[in-house]
């Protein structure tokens, strides 16, 4: 299976301000339906997740480097991956591409805690394990916490 999502999404009128432009907190709903069909095309609902196994994918940090304005009614690209991931979370990265050109528009990162019902950090259920392989990279900063 290839590491790497592709997902298509296009800009509503609701997703861009008074300019036209996409705003920017939304490019995280765009990495968001990249994450989701991300987990989708390797089995995983977030639902039966949290159903079944009391494990919530909880978001810890977020960030974007916007380089290009997507605009209302573009076709984009939203490429996903994951960057690292721990006993207790995961790392996402992704891009967003201008779909008929190929324009990187902005770039991304989610890291999220695994965690149970009350929110407390778990670890990730043996099941998903191999579909997220532990990857830390060297001198890593420690885990992140919502505490």
């Amino acid at each position: 299976m290839n590491e790497c999502s592709e997902t298509v999404a296009r800009v509503r009128y609701k997703d861009t301000d008074q300019m036209g432009m996409v705003y920017y907190g939304n490019y995280f709903t765009f990495f968001e339906i990249g994450r989701v069909e991300y987990m989708r095309e390797r089995g995983i609902a977030y639902k039966n997740m949290e159903r079944e196994d009391d494990s919530y994918i909880v978001v810890a940090e977020a960030s974007c480097r916007y380089l290009r304005p997507a605009r209302y009614d573009d076709l984009l690209r939203i490429r996903t991956r994951v960057s690292e991931s721990r006993r207790r979370s995961i790392r996402f990265a992704y891009e967003i591409l201008r779909h008929d050109s190929g324009e990187m528009l902005a770039t991304g990162e989610t890291v999220h805690i695994i965690c149970d019902r009350e929110g407390r950090p778990k670890s990730l259920p043996e099941k998903y394990r191999q579909l997220f392989p532990l990857k830390s990279q060297v001198g890593a900063k420690r885990e992140p916490s919502l505490r």
